[in-house]
C-alpha cells in the first residue's frame, strides 16, 4: 500500500510541477510549418500524419507551407516561435542536417534550435527521367551524361533541397557538370520533368512513384542502399555501380527550443500512434515511405541522429564543392 500510495504521490508531484500550458496542451489547433510548397514529398507525408495526429490529440493539425531557402525559411519561423506547443516543423535530412554544412551562414543550428521529437518516416530517392530520355538503365544513364553533360539540365525543390544535393553527389559520381534548375518546389520541379523541359530529378519515391506507374517519367535506378517498396525490381545505385550512393532521407518533428518535455513527449507519443495505425501505414506503402522501426521512434533517438547524420553528409558536401552563400 505505501508502495502505491509513494508512486501516486510522485506521479502528482510530477503533474504538479509542469506548466500549465503543457498540462493543458493541446487546447487550440496546432500548426505544423512544413518547409516546402504543397504538393511535395514532405508536405504529402505532413498531410496523412497530421488527420491522424489531430485525432489522437483532440485539436486540430494545421499544416502551413512556408518554402524558401532549402526549407531553412520556415525551418527558421518554427526555431523562432513561442516554444508552447503551437508551432511544430516537419523537416528531415535535408532542413536539419545537410543544411547545415551546404549553407555558409544557415539560418539555425539543426542541433541546439529545436526541441528534437521523433522520426515518423525513411524515404530513398529515384532517379526519374524525362519520359523520352534514351537511357533506360545507370550504365546507359551515366554513358549518356558523360557524353552530354554540357547540355543537360537537371530540377530540384530548391538550392539546398535533398533533390539538390543528391543530384550533386549523383554528378560527383558520374564525373559529370550537369546544370542545376531549381524551383520553388517538387511539384513544379516535377511538371517541367514531364514536359521534357529538364533531364532528370532525383526525387523522393513518395512524390515520383505515382508518375512513374502512370509512364509519365522514367525510373533509372534508386538512389539508396536498398531496393525501395512500390519499386522492388529497380536496382539501386550501388547495385549498378555507383558504389556508395546513399540519398536516404527522413522525415521527423521538431518544436522551438524550451518547449516543456512533457509536450514534446505528447507529440511523440501521437506520432508513434499514427504510423503504427493501419491506415497511415497504408498510405505510407502506396507511395513507397517506410515507417522507421519502434527503437528508432524515440526522442532521445532522435536528437543524437540529428547530429551523426549532420556529420555523415558533411563530408561529401564539402568534396563536391556545393557550398552556398
Amino acid at each position: 500500500m505505501m508502495r502505491i500510495f509513494a508512486a501516486a504521490t510522485t506521479a502528482w508531484l510530477a503533474t504538479a510541477a509542469m506548466p500549465a500550458q503543457a498540462q493543458d496542451w493541446p487546447s487550440r489547433p496546432i500548426t505544423m510549418v512544413v518547409p516546402y510548397a504543397a504538393g511535395g514529398p514532405v508536405d504529402t507525408i505532413a498531410r496523412i500524419l497530421a488527420a491522424r495526429m489531430g485525432e489522437t490529440l483532440g485539436q486540430q493539425v494545421i499544416i502551413e507551407n512556408i518554402g524558401g531557402a532549402g526549407g531553412m525559411t520556415g525551418a527558421a519561423r518554427v526555431a523562432k516561435a513561442a516554444p508552447d506547443g503551437y508551432s511544430l516543423l516537419m523537416s528531415g535530412s535535408a532542413v536539419l542536417s545537410i543544411n547545415q554544412t551546404l549553407y555558409r551562414r544557415p539560418l539555425y543550428n539543426g542541433l541546439t534550435d529545436f526541441e528534437h521529437a521523433v522520426l515518423n518516416s525513411d524515404s530513398a530517392r529515384v532517379l526519374i527521367a524525362r519520359p523520352d530520355f534514351p537511357a533506360t538503365n545507370l550504365a546507359a544513364f551515366v554513358a549518356y551524361a558523360k557524353a552530354n553533360h554540357s547540355k543537360m539540365q537537371y530540377g530540384s525543390a530548391g538550392a539546398g533541397s535533398g533533390t539538390h544535393v543528391c543530384a550533386v553527389l549523383l554528378d560527383v559520381a558520374m564525373g559529370t557538370k550537369i546544370t542545376h534548375v531549381p524551383y520553388r518546389g517538387a511539384a513544379p520541379a516535377m511538371q517541367d520533368l514531364i514536359a521534357g523541359r529538364i533531364d532528370f530529378i532525383a526525387e523522393q519515391i513518395s512524390t515520383a512513384l505515382p508518375q512513374i506507374q502512370g509512364g509519365k517519367v522514367k525510373a533509372i535506378a534508386t538512389l539508396g542502399l536498398d531496393r525501395a517498396p512500390g519499386l522492388e525490381n529497380l536496382a539501386t545505385a550501388e547495385e549498378t555501380g555507383l558504389k556508395g550512393l546513399d540519398c536516404g532521407s527522413w522525415g521527423s518533428f521538431s518544436f522551438p527550443k524550451g518547449t516543456p518535455e512533457p509536450i514534446v513527449q505528447r507529440l511523440a507519443q501521437a506520432s508513434n500512434e499514427a504510423v503504427e495505425s493501419a491506415m497511415v501505414r497504408d498510405r505510407f506503402r502506396a507511395i513507397g515511405v517506410v515507417v522507421p522501426a519502434k527503437e528508432r521512434r524515440t526522442i532521445a533517438y532522435l536528437r543524437k541522429f540529428v547530429a551523426t547524420e549532420t556529420e555523415r553528409w558533411a563530408a561529401p558536401i564539402r568534396n563536391s564543392g556545393a557550398v552556398i552563400d
